[in-house]
């Protein structure tokens, strides 16, 4: 069982304080051209006059006669700040460029929406049954593509990772049925949570060693998920720390088993 919500929310702000002074990577290996290639730069305002900026990657052979599906990725705490260059960058590198490769974007021809979290906040906290302000906005944000580019509404996704990872598990019980499919790497929900988000397809990734979020978290997480009639798929790596995006990504067949998922949203077409 999951621990009673005031032991819960204890462990929560701990994680919360090792998540922010997890020590940032430095960018300096990674020119920013290189980094943001093929993002364009975003700025979004909410109609109450919240504001959070983010990176657009289109298809290059992208075709408003056709549907694409759409990556939604939520950065971890290394990828907070103002310059709209964090969330793809050094540690969050790997997770965000994963679907722009040519072999990937042959194959699926997906977009890729990378928002980013102001430095002094996250994706997903105060925990409360309200939607957290910064998904809110990125699925607002999410809104708004749809209406500029051709998406399929069917084949829509949603990947993060360690802060972001806690963000993944809020934006889907903010909205259960809109995405197909999604990848969370070291971060878990609330137990509130649990019955919005099982049925939900999600392969989820730890590290044995984490010495932020506890390899016991992720697996009583896991266990939760199928009590509850969910099927997740697990992958636990032994030896590995926190940063299990340097090992996730290179898992045989993650493309394949992300898009092979379709919602019941309409609009949805083969992929192009």
């Amino acid at each position: 069982m999951l621990d009673p919500a005031h032991s819960f929310a204890r462990r929560r702000l701990a994680l919360l304080i090792l998540f922010l002074s997890f020590p940032l990577r430095a960018h300096a290996a990674q020119a920013p051209d290189a980094a943001v290639a093929g993002f364009t730069a975003g700025s979004y305002r909410s109609p109450s006059g919240e504001a959070m900026a983010y990176r657009l990657f289109a298809p290059p052979d992208y075709d408003t006669a056709k549907k694409y599906s759409i990556v939604l990725w939520l950065h971890g705490a290394a990828g907070r700040g103002a310059d709209n260059f964090s969330q793809l960058a050094g540690g969050n590198s790997a997770g965000s460029h994963f679907w722009t490769t040519p072999e990937n974007q042959a194959k699926y021809h997906a977009f890729v929406l990378a928002p980013q979290v102001d430095a002094t906040k996250g994706w997903a906290r105060p925990h409360t049954n309200t939607p957290p302000v910064a998904i809110r906005l990125a699925l607002e944000i999410l809104d708004s593509i749809e209406k500029q580019y051709s998406i399929d509404r069917a084949r829509e996704y949603v990947v993060g990772q360690s802060m972001g990872g806690e963000g993944l598990w809020a934006a889907l019980s903010v909205a259960p049925e809109r995405f197909a499919a999604a990848i969370a790497l070291c971060g878990y929900g609330d137990a509130y949570m649990i019955p919005r988000v099982a049925k939900v397809p999600v392969w989820i990734f730890q590290g044995e060693e984490d010495p932020l979020v506890p390899v016991t978290r992720a697996r009583e997480w896991v266990a939760e998920l199928r009590k509850a009639g969910g099927a997740p798929k697990y992958t636990e790596y032994p030896s590995i720390g926190h940063d299990v995006w340097d090992v996730a990504f290179g898992e045989p067949g993650l493309a394949a088993w992300l898009f092979s998922h379709q919602s019941g949203r309409i609009d949805s077409q083969p992929v192009p």
